[in-house]
This record gives C-alpha cells, structure tokens and sequence, in this order.
C-alpha cells in the first residue's frame, strides 16, 4: 500500500470524528452569531475521502510526502465550516467572535492572495474571503469531548454570493473532471465574478438602508437583528476615532429581551445609554455595557432579568452541570441581592460626594472614596467581574463556588459600611 493509500485508509478510519468536530463548531458559532445579531448560513463538512485522495495525489507532485503525518500538516481544511453571510460588511464583527470563542491555531488568511498564473488574464479581482484556522476550547467541551480539540478546523467567511461562485469555481477550475477550461469558459468565470463583486456592494447598501430604516426614533425595534445593526451603527458614531475593534457585540438577543419587557426597545431610549459609553470603556461586548447601565438604573429589574436569562435556553448547550438549577439557582439569587445592596449603597455615597456613577461601581469609583483600603477595591473588583460572569456568561458556576463569592460580597459590604454608614 502506497503512502497516500494509508494516509486515506488511516482517514476513513477518522472520518466521524472530524464530522463530528466540524458539526460542534458550526453549531457553537452559529449560536453566537444569532445571539450576536449577525445573519448568516453557517454549514460543516467533513472531506470527501475519494475527494481527498484527488487532492492529496496531485499535491504530492509537488510536497513529495515522506510520512503520513506530513499530509495531515498539509491538509488543513479536513474539518471544515462555512459561514455565509448575508451582509459582507460584517466580516470583521465574525472574525472577532471566532476569536473570542475558539482557540486559533494559524493567522487568518485574507483573500483575494495572488491568483494562480493561467493564460486568461482576469479583469476581477476573485475570490473574497477570511478562513481562519481554530480548535474547539476544553472550556465548551465537557469530559467526554475533551478528545475534539485535537481537530483543526477551518472556518470560512464570507458573503453568500462569493460563496456560491467560489464553489463553481473551484470545482471546475481546481477539481477539472473534464480537461482544462477554455479561454471562453476563464471569461465567463470572470464576469461572473464581476457580478457577484456587483451583488456584494448591492448588500452593503441594502444593509446601510436596513441601518437607516430601524435608526428612525419613531418605531420599536421588531428583533433582535435590527437591534444589533442600530446598537453597532450608534456606537460608532458615538466611539469615532476610538479602537472599538477589540469588543464584540455580544448578546444582542438576551439585551432586546430585557428593552423589550421594559418597554424601552426604541432608538430614543437606546441612543441614551450608548450616549453613556466613554472614552476609558471596559473592552467588555456592548451589549453586556448597555445591559449593566439598563439594570443599574433600577436594581428591581434584576429578578426580570434573571427570569429571561432562565428562560434562555442556547442552541448548543455542551457543557452540563451536576447541581439541581433550584440550588444554581438559589446561590445566584442569594449573590444577586447583596450585590444590588451593595450597589444601591456605592451608588447613593457617590452621589451624595457629588461623584458621577455611569454603569456599575467600578474599580477608579472606589478609588475615589477616602478611606477604602487597597484590598477592598481589589476584591470589590474580582467581584464585579464575577456578577459580570453570572448576568452575561453563558457557563454558570456551580453552587458551592457561588456561594464563597457571596461571603467575600458579606465581607467587602460590611467593610464598607462602616466607611460609608458611620455610626
């Protein structure tokens, strides 16, 4: 048996379990961008392995394998998950949330690169793409799908047309099943490339008039994907000149619920907590920031929006816990109400030292008050991020662990009071 016949046979033997990798990781991401507001197809695939014997055969001609393992170095896409979206612009915002969930594993890989020297000189500059090279996270996986994170998957981005027209492209120019192309058939692969390059600026106006349209303060935002292109749209205008490239958006989905159960799902109201956002703001997603702003003006919407966060259930749920969630839910309820108690306090000293207070008590906030030891403002901060972690992750710790931070809260509240509430 030759290399690349063992190569294939070792394969097919494995064949399920990239399947079933690349299966995981469009199911993850396409939960997070329909959370994220972000339209798209999202599909998997794992090689067709006559396929890939195609591909592997003509490759060596010029790789020369020596081992088994060089091809599968070589072959970086047997796993493998497309993203199609309906609106190109959105490219980036994709790329940030695959980074903010998988582990990379290569630079992304920006297309068009320098195309391949045929004869037909091309007028249209070709395929427009991200691939980006990850592995799933131990974090999503739980015991029993530890061994997933071995696979490498390649994700795919890029607009629906540019993946139709790569796809012919591809099969006819790459995979030839019928002898070379004709000068005649390279013409009309451009033209169509030109068309679809027409399409692509097509839906970028098509997405600007959709921004335009759910901007109008006269109307309530109808779902959460209207939601999140009025969210970003604003916050651009609101951060120009500021790097807001790191932050994603984040759960637009569970911040519509919460507007939309206050009655406060309009422009009119969005405008004024994203007109809070300031230059030092946390890297932390915005909707997470408008979130915080939204519960912090009334402590009693917590229990509404704990109701709704229970009520979330993912598309994918891999992670499981092995605590009763009336017992999850108890600790999450005990921690809750002495943060809103501790708020409330911080809150009402600030004000009345003439301290302005924008979204949470923060770090610099505490810092600001006389007489709070170093210790206190660092625990106060660990905190925070920990009722950060309980309001927008979307793993809950268990029960034991939530209730040692409720004691380090009892702790950091009565030290204080009594700099605050003096006898």
């Amino acid at each position: 048996m030759d290399l690349i016949a063992q190569f294939i046979s070792r394969y097919r033997k494995e064949y399920d379990f990239y399947e079933q990798a690349c299966r995981m990781t469009a199911q993850i991401l396409d939960s997070n961008l329909q959370s994220a507001g972000v339209r798209a197809i999202v599909t998997s695939r794992a090689k067709n392995p006559i396929r890939l014997e195609t591909k592997v055969r003509q490759r060596n001609g010029k790789k020369a394998y020596e081992t088994v393992e060089e091809i599968y170095d070589d072959i970086v896409d047997l796993a493998g998950v497309r993203v199609a979206l309906y609106f190109p612009a959105e490219r980036e915002e994709v790329g940030r949330i695959i980074k903010s969930i998988f582990v990379p594993v290569a630079d992304p890989k920006e297309f068009p690169t320098v195309p391949q020297t045929t004869t037909y000189e091309k007028r249209f500059s070709g395929y427009w793409a991200t691939h980006y090279r990850v592995r799933l996270p131990e974090t999503l996986l739980n015991e029993s799908q530890k061994r997933y994170t071995e696979a490498r998957i390649e994700v795919q981005v890029a607009s629906v047309l540019m993946h139709a027209w790569s796809e012919v492209e591809h099969d006819l120019v790459y995979k030839p099943l019928q002898g070379q192309l004709s000068e005649d058939e390279y013409a009309i692969l451009d033209e169509l490339n030109g068309l679809v390059l027409a399409g692509e600026i097509a839906l970028e106006r098509l997405q600007r008039a959709g921004k335009l349209r759910v901007s109008q303060y006269d109307r309530e935002y109808t779902n959460h994907y209207d939601l999140a292109a009025s969210l970003l749209e604003m916050a651009r205008e609101k951060l120009k000149g500021l790097d807001i490239h790191e932050s994603v958006i984040g759960r637009v989905d569970l911040l519509y619920y919460l507007l939309k159960d206050l009655r406060l799902n309009t422009p009119e109201h969005l405008v004024k907590y994203v007109a809070a956002l300031h230059t030092d703001f946390e890297r932390r997603p915005l909707a997470e920031q408008v979130i915080d702003q939204v519960l912090s003006e009334d402590t009693t919407r917590y229990s509404g929006f704990e109701q709704i966060r229970v009520l979330d259930v993912p598309v994918v749920s891999l992670s499981a816990t092995d605590l009763p969630r009336v017992t999850q839910s108890e600790a999450i309820g005990q921690f809750m109400s002495l943060w809103i108690e501790y708020e409330t306090m911080v809150r009402k000293y600030a004000t009345s030292t003439g301290t302005p207070v924008i979204g949470l008590p923060s770090v610099r906030l505490l810092r600001q008050i006389k007489n709070v030891p170093e210790d206190v403002t660092e625990a106060a901060e660990r905190l925070r991020r920990f009722r950060n972690q309980l309001v927008h992750g979307i793993e809950v710790p268990d029960a034991d662990y939530i209730r040692l931070q409720t004691a380090d809260l009892r702790l950091v509240l009565d030290k204080l009071r009594n700099i605050m509430e003096p006898k």
